[in-house]
């Protein structure tokens, strides 16, 4: 590892296996999500940790799919962790791995476990199980079956996996310790009877390996060095290691890192299938998830998810980061890459009384202003008719409000300076029209004789204008840590994650595509979803200029 690379207990702990000899100076890691939902942010920081590090020490990292539920996982999940993957940037070692890959040898050596008396059948049912393995305070009872021969365990285990038997009926358990203080080691369930076809194996298995009996076995039938997990895996790993030492084979270090938790999102995998099931959100890219797909969706950049994560850092203490800090970096990268253009999206009608009527002119607006060293522009078509913001007009304000009223000269962005004369209104006393003048010797937004409006709106000339559907994100949930003080996250969702509203955008817009990001002027964030079409523009807010969840909240 470079010395100019940030040092943390993970990397510090490899630099100490180098220079033991362990591993042979070799790094491999792997990243093995379950296939039984989309990728979210909580497996990012997973990602940025496992396949960082190896870089870091010019190894490599594994992409596996860990597939040992037949009821929950499904194809298109690893089309989406692969697709995500390569968005964010990463690219795994060889081609995608799967613990199905390995049902064999797991079975195999399952079966040498039991030669070795490690291992037995048993026919608890779960309530009796649950019964005999006792409590944090009160050691467990062995079950009456665990005393069989090997013989008989042999020749259940097979009958087991050739389907003679029904869904619970029997287990698989090594034989470890029921009186052992952590109770993950109180002969824990190897394998369980699923009458399932497999998405990869088909009908091939009517029993399948548990999460920790398939995991460890993997790492070392692929070479993984070390085993970068989160930390609800540290009370986890003395099974992990027992089972390696009882087959002896290759061992990978289990070593544990905190997960990120983010104040106001949830990653469990179960609560954001419910969210989709019960209509709460549209799918899993719903641009107020927190899946890889919905923020890609939503206009969220990699390397801002990448950044956010490198900013939490690693820890062996589980902490919360704030949602803002997220929102932080994701601000930061737009303002740097994205063009500013113009869209007004609650259109008030400005006549301006002086210009030419059926003319129109090309007036030259900045595209990327805040890169001063090499400023472009782009040209806007400007008329008699336009567009602003509603809340840019009123008709009375004190000195703070820097927009129009009646009487006071204000710049329409790279136009010119115009002032307000008259509003109409409706008969409900809203107000549909404003009438201005302009200075046509302002052209730019810019006066000779040195003139400087007090403020500066944007605009889109009415005739030139392209219709657009603007939808409006939002935090999906308002409370810090959805569903804690309930039980029930639905309690917590924001009725304001979503607003739909109609506007009207740069006409230089309607040739944009699925996933472009633009900076709306003074709005916000907008990225193109893939509803969008020629004929409807659809845009989905990313976020907001400033931060103005702080308020809100107060």
């Amino acid at each position: 590892m470079s010395v100019t690379q940030s040092s943390d207990f993970i990397r510090n702990r490899i630099i100490e296996d180098n220079a033991s000899g362990r591993y042979d100076g070799i790094v491999k890691t792997r990243f093995p999500p379950e296939p039984n939902g989309y990728m979210h942010l909580g497996h990012a920081k997973a990602v940025w940790v496992d396949f960082g590090i190896a870089a870091d020490f010019g190894g490599t990292c594994n992409l596996r799919m860990d597939d040992t539920n037949p009821l929950t996982e499904e194809s298109h999940y690893i089309d989406g962790f692969r697709e995500d993957l390569a968005w964010l940037g990463y690219q795994w070692e060889g081609d995608i791995r799967y613990a199905s890959d390995y049902f064999d040898q797991l079975y195999a050596w399952a079966q040498q476990l039991v030669r070795q008396g490690d291992a037995y059948v048993d026919d608890l049912s779960p309530e009796e199980a649950k019964a005999y393995r006792g409590t944090i305070t009160e050691a467990g009872t062995n079950s009456p079956h665990r005393e069989r021969t090997v013989e008989e365990n042999l020749d259940l285990l097979e009958r087991m996996k050739n389907g003679e038997f029904a869904a619970g009926e029997k287990v698989l358990r090594a034989k470890i310790d029921m009186a052992h203080p952590n109770m993950v080691l109180r002969d824990p369930i190897m394998y369980r009877i699923i009458h399932a076809a497999h998405y990869r194996t088909g009908d091939k298995w009517c029993i399948y390996p548990t999460y920790d009996w398939a995991h460890g076995q993997s790492d070392s039938i692929e070479g993984i060095t070390h085993s970068l997990c989160s930390l609800e895996f540290q009370v986890r790993r003395p099974l992990y290691e027992w089972y390696l030492e009882k087959l002896g084979i290759h061992a990978p270090q289990q070593i544990e890192f905190a997960r990120l938790d983010v104040s106001h999102i949830i990653t469990s995998k179960r609560r954001l299938r419910q969210l989709v099931e019960a209509g709460a959100v549209t799918a899993w890219d719903d641009p107020r998830m927190p899946t890889i797909r919905g923020m890609r969706r939503r206009g969220y950049t990699p390397e801002s998810l990448i950044n956010f994560v490198e900013s939490a850092g690693l820890a062996k203490a589980e902490g919360v980061v704030d949602y803002q800090q997220l929102e932080h970096f994701v601000r930061d990268h737009l303002n740097e890459i994205t063009p500013r253009t113009m869209a007004v999206l609650d259109p008030l009608k400005l006549i301006i009384t002086n210009y030419p009527e059926g003319e129109s002119e090309m007036v030259d607006v900045a595209s990327y202003p805040q890169d001063k060293e090499n400023a472009t522009t782009r040209p806007v078509p400007f008329a008699r008719e336009i567009y602003i913001e509603r809340e840019d007009f009123r008709e009375e304000a004190n000195k703070k409000y820097k927009r129009m009223v009646p009487g006071r000269e204000i710049r329409l962005f790279g136009a010119y300076f115009v002032t307000a004369t008259e509003a109409v209104k409706d008969e409900d006393g809203n107000i549909t029209t404003v009438y201005a003048t302009y200075d046509p010797e302002t052209k730019g937004g810019n006066a000779a004789d040195g003139r400087r409006p007090k403020g500066t709106i944007h605009w889109v000339a009415a005739d030139h204008a392209v219709a657009a559907e603007l939808r409006l994100y939002d935090r999906l949930f308002t409370a810090a840590k959805p569903g804690a003080e309930t039980g029930d996250i639905f309690h917590d969702i924001n009725p304001d994650s979503l607003t739909v509203v109609t506007g009207y955008v740069e006409p230089a817009l309607q040739e944009a595509a699925a996933g472009d990001r633009f900076q709306f002027m003074r709005t916000g964030y907008f990225a193109v979803d893939p509803d969008s079409t020629a004929e409807k523009l659809v845009f989905n807010r990313t976020i907001t200029l400033r931060d103005t969840w702080a308020k809100i909240s107060a």
